[in-house]
């Protein structure tokens, strides 16, 4: 029978055993969510290169005769690419304090999109083409090599973005409401003898008029037809101009609000990472960005 000593024994070994484990999950977390530390910044940069060579399988394996002569070779690489993504998301979630939130991040969901397709083809063939998906996790590329002031430029640019959502929605239904007209009277002045046989067929004309892609497949045929096309063109290069414009106005102003840089340090409960220098929280979660200290188990 065990005494005392014995149940001290193994408290005390079940107390060294959680430090261990939560010390381990720590640096793991800081590998994988960080590129502050050489460590951090090598396991990016290995995951990016992974993931680039994973997606020149996929492509590879598009082309008939490559996989006619190497389909056992790519179909071998690309699951051992996918055990690989398969593990690395399992860690992710694992070091993570909290894995529920991560998962439902942008990155959490691309990790998982990154390998499901793979699985997914064992029931449905062909559906490992959408693999390519993989290279949205390219975007990590933005914490490799401390370029965190990339990540603070995007979120600028995604808030210039949302702030001219008004303004470029009322310009899109002044745009569709011009198409449709145009589109109409086309209809009217052309007919059916010059390829305009319906209004939407007109409208469609309208739409690559004005965007000046021409592809030249219906063309007006008389005089008015003519000079109603030239006025569409002519409006065509304005508008383009115009949510240009827009969002530019808008990323000045967000530009002008946030001039400072962001670091790469990442939340330790959700990964989520551009944060300011000074900040304490997390801007996603309100998590401390700061890991509380593990308590004796």
């Amino acid at each position: 029978m065990g005494g005392p000593r014995d149940t001290d024994v193994d408290a005390g070994s079940g107390s060294e055993n959680g430090r261990a484990r939560s010390a381990l999950r720590e640096r793991l977390r800081v590998i994988i969510f960080g590129a502050d530390t050489p460590a951090g910044k090598w396991f990016d940069v290995i995951l990016l290169v992974t993931i680039v060579v994973s997606i020149g399988v996929v492509l590879l394996e598009s082309v008939r005769g490559v996989r006619d002569r190497h389909g056992d070779l790519l179909l071998t690489l690309e699951w051992c690419f996918t055990a690989l993504f398969t593990v690395e998301y399992l860690l992710r979630l694992w070091t993570v304090h909290r894995p529920a939130r991560y998962a439902r991040s942008f990155f959490g969901v691309v990790d998982l999109l990154a390998i499901l397709p793979t699985y997914v083809s064992l029931l449905v063939p062909g559906s490992q083409s959408l693999i390519v998906i993989r290279a949205i996790r390219l975007l990590r590329v933005f914490r490799v090599f401390k370029l965190a002031r990339y990540v603070g430029e995007g979120e600028l640019l995604w808030q210039a973005m949302r702030a001219s959502r008004q303004k470029i929605t009322v310009f899109l239904v002044g745009v569709v409401s011009i198409v449709v007209i145009v589109g109409a009277v086309m209809y009217l002045i052309e007919g059916t003898e010059s390829g305009f046989t319906s209004i939407p067929t007109s409208i469609y004309w309208a739409v690559v008029t004005m965007t000046t892609v021409g592809y030249g497949d219906i063309a007006p045929q008389t005089v008015p037809g003519k000079f109603i096309a030239s006025c569409v063109m002519v409006i065509g290069y304005g508008i383009i101009a115009v949510p240009t414009g827009i969002v530019t106005a808008e990323l000045h102003e967000a530009a002008m609000r946030a001039r400072r840089e962001v670091s790469t340090k990442a939340c330790p409960a959700c990964g989520q990472s551009g944060h300011a220098p000074d900040s304490k929280f997390c801007k996603d979660c309100g998590s401390s960005l700061t890991p509380p200290s593990e308590p004796d188990a």
